[in-house]
């Protein structure tokens, strides 16, 4: 499944459209520590969790993650928001739980 195609299903909200939207998400990834993250998040991975900072663009563009998923209502502070414009970075929100959310993700990947 593609970025693009996750964001046509509506089950989730767009905070920001990245310019990867064609990548093709090869895992799923959930955590909120971001030195875990940093070392574990696969690259082409929808990563799942509610830290939404300007270090959570960081750790998504070192790991080259396919997007981040903002759950539990997890909103970006305006500077991180203007950050992911300017890296474009897909980042998608959700009211669902980490565990929901990924959950869902995880159907639509087998």
């Amino acid at each position: 499944m593609t970025v693009q195609a996750l964001v046509d299903t509506g089950i989730f909200g767009v905070v920001n459209l990245g310019d990867g939207l064609d990548r093709e998400i090869t895992k799923l990834f959930c955590c909120d520590l971001l030195s875990i993250a940093m070392s574990r998040a696969p690259a082409g991975c929808a990563w799942v969790t509610v830290m939404g900072n300007m270090n959570t663009l960081a750790v998504a563009a070192l790991t080259d993650a396919a997007c981040v998923i903002l759950a539990e209502g997890a909103l970006l502070d305006e500077a991180a928001a203007k950050k992911a414009a300017v890296q474009e970075i897909t980042v998608l929100k959700t009211e669902e739980p980490i565990f929901e959310a990924a959950l869902k993700i995880y159907g639509m990947l087998q």
